[in-house]
């Protein structure tokens, strides 16, 4: 015994050490100094007994894992002063983000001791005083932006000795005095606007625009001029009248011709987005940039509990691949330069104020469920509404359901429609349970329920119909419409259910809701399926890839007669999503107790019957 006693020990020790050295310890505890003594309103998951280089959020390590690289906490929620001895003790730190936060008083001395920082983001937080004059510590330093924060004084001539900077922002602060020499041939971008500036800015700096310097009192110097020109005034020139002419007469032609480039291009893209829905949803990477998201007056929102870390910032410089467009907006997979993978939901037609916006999403983020995608954050400004949630790497179920048959995606199997349909319908009843039991979702269909890590079906998109302007509240060729739903921002629960149902169908019979036959005749599910019952049919109604399946043609009938019940024509007689929900977990149970596994499958399924039952209480529509 003593000796096992010895041997464990000393394997434990053993452990230990060898953790310890591939961990960058005096790194890992100088970052532990810095959050303990850092007011912050979002939690990290750092913690001494996990490795930093693998799980801390907004840590990278170099390749051995012996130093940290990188920090980046933007939008943490920091506030009041950087301690120091922290940040400054990761002498091998290059890149330091720390924009987008409420980190106040002086430029923090720790960070001239990181003496290998090639990237320095500080913009967006509320910084003062003036900047360090010693900046050329930072030998390796290639892009720094402290903008929008309230530094005055003037810009350090040490600037000038950053022989490798390639990005320099100071913009939106309080400088004052002339602009330093900065010949520097590395230099790209520069961003010295809305300042208190003064003075001539050399002939080095006129390969740089003139927003460059807006917002300032500087003039221009240049090679062919005697005197400096301000380069906020407009210059003075004479023109004979032939020259105005000949200029108004350019300019209107110009402008004739734009205007109809800009029509056939939006004709173009009209008739591109009406062809392109009855596909599969449009795959592009691109940027989020000023293509699709422009920065507003908000902030990006987290719930608690939310590990990620990014801000508007990181979406605009995301690239993104189209998901889909659907009645309240665009989705898009939108993948981080940190390797997190997000949706983000682009709202559009959003008709209500802050206020009610942000109460509707607090509602919707607090929502904590299993079947349900959790909301992560939201952005909110004038012209941009954001929401953000996990990214489904197998897609939506419409994607599984309808999506051509290719090497990498085979059909559905019956167990995984079955989990599906349970998970969904546990989903739908905890949205119901909410608000003292009056939350709407409002928009249930296949492209908005996922699959979770257990393969059951987990919806998504809730809370939506409320917030959007009549033109698009009408969800009309869907499918998924209950009949009395004129205006989906006044769906009840029991619409809800009739979507359900709708979707059930859609899981058992493998069309979509609303569908082309042979022909252009326009096939309605509900109808159909109502038409195949009431006229006896022999198992034509399911899907053809789940008959394939031995002796689970009860739970089928089962299924069928639970969606049959959900998309009753009157409210009143749809049962209730909570009951919904027993019925849809007793079909596995009640199909083993009457013997349904016992035995093979017949040629076809033999459900005769069971006609009568369904046909009975199947409602018209």
């Amino acid at each position: 015994m003593g000796i096992q006693l010895i041997l464990s020990a000393v394997l434990v020790c053993g452990t230990l050490c060898l953790l310890a050295s591939t961990e960058p310890v005096e790194d890992k505890f100088a970052l532990l100094d810095f959050i303990r003594y850092t007011n912050h309103s979002r939690s990290l998951n750092w913690d001494e007994r996990t490795s930093a280089c693998h799980s801390w959020i907004g840590i990278t390590c170099n390749h051995d894992s012996s130093r940290v690289i990188a920090v980046r906490l933007p939008a943490v929620g920091f506030k009041g002063r950087v301690p120091t001895n922290t940040l400054g003790r990761l002498s091998a730190l290059q890149i330091l983000s720390l924009r987008s936060n409420g980190i106040s008083g002086p430029f923090p001395s720790d960070f001239l001791k990181l003496r290998n920082l090639s990237s320095l983001y500080l913009e967006s937080n509320d910084f003062e005083g003036p900047l360090p004059l010693n900046l050329s510590v930072w030998e390796n330093l290639s892009l720094l932006n402290l903008s929008n924060n309230r530094f005055n004084g003037r810009i350090p001539s040490s600037i000038s000795s950053l022989t490798h900077l390639v990005a320099l922002d100071l913009a939106n602060n309080s400088l004052s005095g002339d602009v330093p020499d900065l010949n520097m041939p590395t230099l790209q971008v520069l961003n010295l606007s809305n300042n208190n500036l003064t003075g001539d800015v050399s002939q080095y700096l006129e390969k740089f625009p003139g927003s460059a310097f807006s917002g300032n009192n500087l003039s221009l110097q240049t090679h062919s001029a005697s005197s400096p020109k301000p380069i906020q005034k407009k210059h003075s020139s004479k023109f004979s009248q032939s020259t105005i002419l000949a200029i108004v007469i350019g300019s209107c032609v110009a402008a004739f011709i734009a205007i109809a480039l800009l029509l056939v291009i939006t004709n173009r893209r009209k008739k591109g987005g009406e062809s392109g829905a009855s596909q599969k949803a449009e795959k592009s990477t691109r940027r989020m940039g000023s293509q699709h998201v422009q920065e507003g007056d908000g902030r990006i929102i987290f719930f608690e509990g939310c590990n990620l870390v990014f801000d508007l910032e990181d979406l605009l410089r995301a690239s993104a691949e189209v998901l889909g467009k659907g009645t309240f907006g665009t989705t898009y997979k939108a993948a981080l330069e940190d390797a997190t993978t997000v949706a983000v939901k682009r709202l559009k037609e959003v008709i209500v104020g802050r206020k009610d916006f942000e109460q509707q999403m607090e509602v919707v983020g607090n929502i904590r469920h299993a079947n349900v995608a959790p909301l992560r954050a939201y952005y909110y400004s004038k012209d941009e509404k954001l929401m953000v949630y996990d990214f489904y790497s197998q897609g939506s179920v419409s994607m599984l359901l309808h999506a051509k048959r290719g090497e990498n995606l085979s059909p559905l199997d019956w167990e995984t429609r079955l989990r599906i349909g349970i998970g969904a319908a546990r989903g739908i009843a905890h949205i119901h349970s909410q608000c003292g039991g009056k939350l709407v979702h409002g928009n249930i269909k296949s492209s908005n329920i996922f699959l979770n890590s257990q393969n059951y079906g987990c919806v998504s998109d809730l809370g939506l119909a409320t917030l959007m302007s009549p033109a698009s509240a009408p969800v009309v060729r869907s499918g998924y419409r209950a009949p009395e739903v004129m205006d989906s921002r006044k769906a009840l629960q029991a619409s809800d259910v009739y979507s359900y149902g709708v979707f059930l169908l859609e899981l058992l019979t493998g069309k979509s809701p609303v569908h082309a036959s042979g022909g252009e005749e326009v096939i309605h599910l509900v109808r159909w399926v109502n038409s195949v019952v009431r006229e006896e049919w022999t198992g034509e109604v399911f899907d053809v890839d789940l008959l394939r399946y031995p002796n689970v043609e009860e739970e089928m009938v089962s299924m069928l007669q639970i969606g049959l019940s959900c998309v009753a024509r009157m409210p009143e007689q749809r049962p209730k999503m909570e009951h919904v929900v027993k019925m849809v977990e007793e079909i596995r149970v009640v199909a083993t107790g009457n013997g349904s596994h016992a035995g093979t499958r017949s040629s076809s399924p033999n459900i005769t019957p069971h006609v009568n039952q369904i046909g009975s209480s199947s409602p018209t529509n």
